[in-house]
């Protein structure tokens, strides 16, 4: 899962403007992967998007990644 991990770490520092505040890590549940990603509180806005549509995108590439995996991935966005 350190992939998935890289994965929203590399998109979040794209669309940030404090890239250095960007924290991502992860846990497993019995079936689910949790990729838990941390932002400045100015930049939720920027990862979040207009109605939730950038949270929507980054949380549709890491399902269609983890695809080979076999393995449910969730994306957790947080402050």
């Amino acid at each position: 899962m350190r992939l998935m991990v890289e994965l929203v770490e590399v998109i979040a520092k794209a669309l940030v403007d404090d890239k250095d505040s960007v924290q991502v890590s992860s846990y497993e549940n019995k079936q689910t992967t949790i990729v838990q990603l941390k932002v400045a509180d100015e930049d939720m806005g920027k990862v979040i998007g207009k109605h939730g549509r950038i949270a929507k995108a980054l949380r549709t590439v890491v399902k269609a990644a983890a695809t080979k995996s076999n393995k449910k991935v969730v994306v957790e966005i947080s402050q």
